[in-house]
């Protein structure tokens, strides 16, 4: 690597982020930013990093999509067999990192991972575009193959077979909700004096702090 990757840098200048503007809510929050990424950033608003640890400790990170946000928490859709899947299954704590640099926001959030009802993950299914869903029947997420073709292979048979038929979901295939316990709004500003709004979950209530950038 030949390039000064020191003189890399911006100063962030945006809107601030003061307690009577974040209010009592994170979720009310969330949606804020979120819709205002939508329209602020047109490619992937919705991607988040999703980090789990498997059963030596050892961290892992992937972006995924958000593809729903309730009451319930933040859900995603994935291969139950995959590495993630096999890592949540061991250890159900994880994190989301959302990360907008048009606005010069980023979003935390670590929870507790539980996989939505059979139906939410068959109805979703259902609504995706066809090569998607052949594409879920096809790849062993996360296995060794011996190459592209193989996978482009497997896609063709998987085509053939549901010809002029639904596309039926696969029981290794389906959705989870991360359960919030702690959300941190983090927002740009200049000479590195960024706000962080801090929400943490107490009973039933939400307990709201600032940290230092």
């Amino acid at each position: 690597m030949n390039r000064d990757l020191h003189s890399i840098r911006r100063d962030y200048q945006f809107e601030d982020l003061l307690e009577e503007k974040a209010g009592d809510d994170p979720f009310t929050l969330f949606d804020s930013w979120l819709n205002a990424a939508i329209d602020a950033c047109p490619d992937d608003p919705t991607a988040m990093v999703l980090s789990t640890v498997d059963s030596e400790g050892w961290p892992h990170s992937r972006v995924v999509l958000l593809k729903q946000r309730n009451d319930a928490g933040f859900s995603f859709f994935t291969n139950y067999d995959s590495d993630k899947g096999q890592q949540l299954a061991l250890n159900n704590k994880a994190s989301l990192t959302f990360f907008w640099p048009a606005l010069s926001r980023q979003i935390r959030v670590e929870g507790i991972v539980e996989k939505v009802e059979r139906q939410v993950s068959e109805d979703y299914f259902a609504s995706r575009p066809r090569g998607s869903q052949l594409a879920a029947r096809t790849s062993k997420q996360s296995m060794e193959i011996a190459n592209r073709e193989a996978l482009q292979d497997a896609f063709k048979q998987e085509e053939n077979a549901f010809e002029g038929q639904d596309v039926p979901c696969p029981t290794n295939w389906g959705g989870y909700v991360l359960k919030p316990k702690f959300i941190e709004f983090w927002q740009g500003r200049p000479s590195r004096l960024h706000d962080r709004i801090c929400y943490t979950q107490q009973d039933s209530a939400w307990l709201r702090t600032r940290k230092a950038p």
